[in-house]
């Protein structure tokens, strides 16, 4: 089953013609991923790697009907872009985008939270999500995947491939790998996500890579606790960071003593959750550990 995405997947890329567009829309159809459309203002007519372009979403989706959209649109534009496939229909957004300024996140949200509360978004600041063998809605290097049993949900795209990459080398491979985005605000949370994978009955282990900054580690924690009564593993990174100073992600910046990755680890820890210290050691750890909760 897998969550989000899968060879049904109907995609729209909003941004199509740029340059990170054109690109990653033929490392998507190369892959398997059904992209049905394109949008880029004034650029009707057009076609990019055998895929349709339309001037607006509403146009692309009355004659290519999406159900997804993966955004690359410039930073100072994606937010109107999130809100044009949002008011199209479309059910699932992806956005790549980075550097989107947070008052404008905080609207964004809060537009989807009053208007349409169903809707799911992935990002921005993400590498997508990817069902291995079935659909790459994203950036991910497909290389590194491979079909199997662990859902992979993380705020860090370069963490997530080099854990993808353990995980596949030790022969487990994942059902649906998610990158939530870096940024402060964003879409789907650990919690969102993990509660997909929870219920997924393909998922038989979950991998949380967290980082420090904000609180949605300590939040997924209290709902492992109390509803996952599946395996779950996690690596937070940041270990060694500077109170106060950001680090990579602009989500990550630990204030007022909260956020720290020593905070995340307790509290997951508490919750039950097998917490890795050494990134070298995520797929090792992830196929001892299963192993033994099936034995």
């Amino acid at each position: 089953m897998a969550i989000l995405v899968n060879k049904d997947t109907r995609v729209l890329v909003q941004g199509i013609t740029g340059r990170e567009g054109s690109f990653h829309t033929k490392q998507c159809l190369e892959y398997g991923t059904k992209i049905v459309s394109g949008v880029t203002p004034g650029k009707g007519g057009m076609e990019v790697e055998g895929v349709p372009v339309f001037n607006t979403v509403e146009e692309a989706v009355r004659e290519t009907n999406p159900n997804t959209s993966l955004i690359f649109v410039p930073a100072p534009f994606a937010p109107d872009a999130i809100v044009e496939a949002l008011d199209s229909g479309i059910e699932l957004i992806v956005c790549i985008t980075e550097g989107i300024p947070v008052k404008d996140m905080v609207k964004v949200k809060n537009y989807m939270k009053k208007n349409y509360p169903n809707a799911k978004l992935i990002g921005p600041n993400c590498p997508g999500v990817i069902t291995p063998g079935e659909a790459k809605v994203g950036i991910m290097p497909a290389r590194v995947f491979k079909r199997g049993n662990v859902g992979i949900v993380s705020r860090s795209g370069t963490i997530t491939y080099e854990a993808t990459y353990q995980i596949t080398k030790e022969g487990l491979g994942q059902s649906t790998a998610v990158g939530i985005g870096g940024d402060p605000v964003h879409g789907l949370t650990f919690k969102d996500v993990v509660k997909m994978f929870n219920e997924d009955e393909e998922t038989e282990a979950i991998l949380i890579i967290g980082e420090i900054g904000g609180t949605e580690e300590e939040e997924v924690a209290e709902f492992i606790k109390e509803e996952v009564r599946k395996p779950v593993f996690a690596y937070i990174a940041g270990i060694t960071a500077p109170p106060g100073r950001r680090m990579g992600h602009a989500g990550a910046i630990i204030t007022g003593g909260k956020g720290t990755a020593q905070s995340k680890i307790k509290a997951l820890r508490e919750a039950g959750v097998e917490v890795i210290e050494n990134p070298s050691e995520i797929g090792k750890t992830v196929k001892e550990k299963l192993k033994l909760w099936k034995a």
